[in-house]
């Protein structure tokens, strides 16, 4: 079974995490310019919410050389759950403590328009952690289908090096037994030809 097999029987499951992950990446891009748009430079908070959204952007461009390499699932998994508490964290000072993360966030703008783009930079994070839990799932599902199929790929070359193993040994045994009887025969031939030769002289010496 091939790699080009591999990723035939988790057909689906790849594609489906490809899809989540343009989606996420999107999402993730998205969340970078109300922050932007609120204050620049941002301060503290809005700092915070530019390394959240950069996390999730860096755990797409993992997640994308993960498909193409098998590799780097630790990297992606940690990446993954990082990005999801800190949306997490985000999500609850934006949702339950709106007032002081926008006194905290201290935009020069119209506290209206503020607060829209807080409302915005909210929606897009709780859009993005429930993007992120199901990128988590299946991520975790894909790898496990990636080690099922590589265990059975790995046995199949067990056995295929038992059976040739076997088919050696028996070419080696059948060579062994066919240089034993061609011994067999040699010695024959020379018992055969002492006797002769033996019972020659044996004559001679009756006859002289």
């Amino acid at each position: 079974m091939t790699s080009s097999n591999l990723r035939h029987s988790c057909s689906f499951p790849i594609l489906l995490l490809s899809f989540l992950n343009f989606i996420l990446f999107i999402l993730s891009a998205a969340s970078i310019a109300p922050i932007v748009f609120l204050k620049t430079p941002p301060t503290s908070l809005g700092w915070s919410f530019l390394i959240v959204s950069s996390i999730s952007l860096l755990s797409c461009f993992i997640g994308f050389y993960s498909q193409l390499t098998h590799c780097c699932f630790i990297t992606h998994l940690s990446l993954l759950m990082a990005s999801c508490i800190g949306q997490l964290l985000g999500i609850l000072a934006l949702f339950t403590k709106e007032k002081s993360s926008l006194s905290m966030l201290k935009s020069p703008r119209d506290p209206r328009e503020a607060k829209v783009l807080v409302r915005l930079e909210c929606g897009v994070l709780m859009s993005m952690f429930v993007m992120q839990i199901g990128v988590l799932i299946v991520t975790c599902a894909v790898q496990s289908c990636w080690v099922r199929d590589y265990e059975s790929v790995e046995a199949e070359r067990e056995a295929w090096s038992r059976k040739r193993n076997q088919r050696i040994a028996k070419v080696q045994q059948e060579c062994m037994e066919n240089a034993n009887k061609i011994c067999e025969m040699k010695d024959k031939e020379f018992d055969d030809k002492i006797k002769n030769k033996y019972g020659q002289w044996v004559k001679n010496d009756f006859e002289g």
